[in-house]
């Protein structure tokens, strides 16, 4: 690898990581605030807390990636421009592959990173957080009841304790289930204990009530009791009550292509694994689609004469497009088989687009006409017809300047 090709790699390789890690942090806090409520609720502590956020990281990855390398690139080729260095590489008689052997070296590097993480650790970081979710609303009740205040227990269901001694004896129990549409209970007693006898725990209350009230009626019916055991586990949602319920997004590959034909998920959607093994097969692949649009766009030295929207502008937009059109692809083919073939064929389209581009010297952009009508404010019906007539596609001569 020659001096130059190591130096735009370094550069672009430091904006990577620097876009990458920022993004990824911002990604990070935005998930553990959407899951901030259950965390706080559950009563975990503080390294619980640790452990299961760091699970989220993963998934972040494969996502973030191929942005942050269109960013990269763009703003490192576009620097480079501004800085008249790709002018001197140009002059200097280096091959155009000194600028994009590098970027394409790194892309593979990329795209073979994400492969591995979206195949191999976020299936494990998934898998690991949904076990922790399961085993923290399990015993989410008994906390609820050691902290004595009034709390959320689940959607319709709340629970009050006045105090809680070290013995666990509750005093001024008040527990309000709505979850049944058709009936609202309240439970009330003035003590209680949770009782664990091994395979299920009791919520025991004494010297107390329940008021029934038919909600289509209004009739309301008071049972009072002496003592009365409620099983903590009704208080738990029907998906809380199962074991930990995995995704096809939470398996490994290799599972994927084999899967266990006794797996409930699997016979009631088999579509789902089938439109998933086929996103894991290819959004690896966009890392490299979306490098090879970023070089379309920046790769070749511009004059500061050529009034453009700038490459970096042109490059994220193309690839956001890009990337939604894949992903509206990946969330149909869940449900249309017939979409599975094109999630293969558009990276290799779009691919082959972005490589005939670099092939016939032809610069991805926005035609100067176009651009120069947004940047004086004169655009009109006719004159933005006319521009958009021009190609996105403009040839330029062997020696980089705009051909006649």
């Amino acid at each position: 690898m020659r001096l130059i090709e190591i130096y735009i790699l370094r550069r672009i390789v430091v904006m990577f990581l620097a876009v990458l890690l920022s993004a990824v942090g911002i990604t990070w806090i935005v998930q553990v605030l959407q899951r901030i409520n259950f965390l706080t609720t559950s009563g975990q502590s503080f390294l619980y807390i640790l452990k299961f956020s760091s699970n989220l990281l993963p998934s972040a990855f494969p996502v973030v990636m191929p942005f942050a390398l269109v960013i990269a690139v763009t703003q490192t080729l576009s620097t480079m421009n501004q800085d008249s260095e790709l002018v001197v590489i140009n002059a200097s008689g280096a091959p155009r592959t000194a600028v994009i052997r590098p970027v394409m070296l790194f892309a593979f590097v990329i795209a073979i990173s994400s492969f591995l993480i979206a195949n191999f650790i976020v299936p494990y970081s998934q898998l690991s957080m949904r076990q922790m979710i399961a085993d923290a609303r399990s015993d989410v009740i008994n906390l609820v009841v050691q902290q004595g205040s009034f709390q959320r227990v689940d959607k319709d269901l709340y629970l009050q304790v006045e105090s809680r001694d070290s013995n666990g004896a509750i005093k001024g129990l008040f527990v309000s289930d709505s979850r049944d549409p058709t009936t609202d209970l309240l439970y009330y007693a003035k003590d209680g204990l949770v009782v664990d006898t091994g395979n299920q725990s009791l919520l025991v209350m004494k010297d107390g009530e329940i008021d029934r009230r038919d909600v289509k009626t209004g009739n309301v019916s008071i049972i009072k009791f002496n003592t009365y055991a409620l099983d903590l586990a009704e208080f738990l949602s029907a998906d809380d009550k199962d074991s930990v319920k995995i995704f096809p997004k939470d398996r490994p590959l290799d599972y994927l292509m084999n899967p266990d034909p006794n797996d409930p998920y699997f016979q009631t959607q088999p579509q789902r694994y089938t439109a998933e093994l086929s996103k894991r097969l290819t959004d690896w692949l966009y890392p490299i689609v979306f490098a090879l649009i970023s070089l379309a766009a920046a790769a070749d030295s511009r004059s500061h004469r050529e009034a453009r929207i700038s490459a970096s502008f042109t490059a994220i937009t193309l690839s956001m497009i890009v990337f939604w059109i894949s992903y509206s692809s990946g969330q149909t083919a869940e449900k249309n088989a017939d979409v599975i073939p094109f999630l293969f064929i558009f990276p290799v389209l779009v691919s082959a687009a972005a490589i005939y581009a670099l092939a016939t010297n032809r610069q991805i952009g926005v035609p100067a006409t176009l651009s120069n009508l947004f940047k004086n404010g004169a655009i009109t019906p006719q004159a933005a017809l006319a521009g958009v007539k021009k190609t996105l596609l403009n040839p330029r001569s062997e020696n980089g300047a705009p051909k006649e």
